[in-house]
């Protein structure tokens, strides 16, 4: 599953009984668990849920009115959240504990950090550049392809930081990288873990001879080669938020759900998304040529989700 619900309290979405508009956050929370408790039981047992969540304040009121059209909603005025005004809410952390209540298991928080985020017009506090993705799963042993999502390397490696400030150690690395051959890159060491085992030498010595040892010294020798499909994207992930003009604007960059779908959901398999709004995460599952199913209490939305699928499978993507 890939989703994103409707932030507590921002937009009024046109729905007697939508999301997001509870009279506190506590109300907003309990709706969401009670929508991720089905999620749990239709999930498959080796299934993953990405959740994109972003944070509010405590305040009296939202301020600013904004047009009456599709695509422009209007903010929803909502009372204070029984903290002094200005509050965080910590909203995303407060669901993420919740799920870990309800027995989903918390594997990731990553940074959905913005480079281009709006400006604000807060003077006594830092701009806001990001939210969070959170990764959950089922089970202990769940579906999840490093593979599909890994990042090429960009020229050569990082040098080690004593080589960057001038030094020649050995181990630092000036080769490219990641080597043509497979090969690891660096010299045959003999520091203290080597000697200590005796018979073992390179990364061995650096675990002590375990095949996959816990006790690395921080200055070993040479234990990690360069994958040859490329590295760890990490969980911190620089997207722009891209604006699209026929839906609300808090549709999120179709980059999220293509990279959440390629490691989380198996080829052929299936995506749900229980607040599919304008359906990029549908969009981005036919892309990958998965099967998708969303489900939104705004009709409009299901247009236009239909809309945006017929006009990718008129541009010639699969499914």
């Amino acid at each position: 599953m890939v989703t994103s619900p409707p932030y507590w309290g921002l937009r009024d979405y046109d729905h007697p009984g939508q999301y997001g508009a509870e009279n506190n956050p506590e109300d907003y929370l309990r709706n969401l668990c009670a929508v991720f408790a089905e999620v749990h039981r239709v999930l498959a047992e080796d299934g993953t849920v990405w959740v994109n969540i972003g944070d509010r304040y405590a305040a009296n009121s939202d301020g600013f009115q904004r047009g009456q059209g599709f695509h422009d909603q209007q903010p929803l005025t909502r009372p204070t959240a029984q903290l002094v005004p200005k509050n965080l809410l910590g909203l995303p952390w407060r669901l993420a504990f919740s799920l870990q209540t309800q027995g989903w298991i918390l594997r990731n928080a990553a940074v959905w950090n913005k480079p281009n985020a709006m400006p604000e017009s807060v003077t006594d506090r830092l701009l806001c550049r990001y939210e969070h993705i959170f990764l959950f799963a089922k089970q202990r042993r769940y579906h999840f392809d490093l593979d599909a999502i890994r990042q090429p390397y960009s020229g050569q490696r990082a040098l080690s930081r004593r080589s960057r400030n001038g030094g020649t150690r050995p181990s630092s690395i000036t080769t490219a990288w990641p080597p043509a051959d497979g090969t690891q890159s660096g010299q045959d060491r003999t520091g203290p873990s080597a000697r200590r085992s005796g018979k073992y030498t390179d990364a061995a010595a650096a675990f002590n001879g375990a095949e996959h040892g816990t006790e690395m010294r921080p200055t070993g020798s040479r234990h990690a080669a360069a994958h040859p499909q490329g590295r760890n994207p990490g969980d911190v992930w620089d997207i722009p938020t891209r604006p699209y003009r026929h839906a609300h604007f808090a549709v999120f960059p179709t980059d999220i759900p293509l990279r959440c779908i390629a490691a989380g959901c198996r080829e052929g398999g299936t995506v749900l998304d229980p607040f599919v709004g304008a359906g990029t995460t549908l969009l981005a599952a036919h892309q990958l040529d998965r099967y998708a199913i969303g489900i939104d209490l705004n009709t409009a939305y299901a247009d236009l989700t239909t809309a945006r699928l017929r006009q990718a499978h008129a541009e010639g993507r699969k499914r």
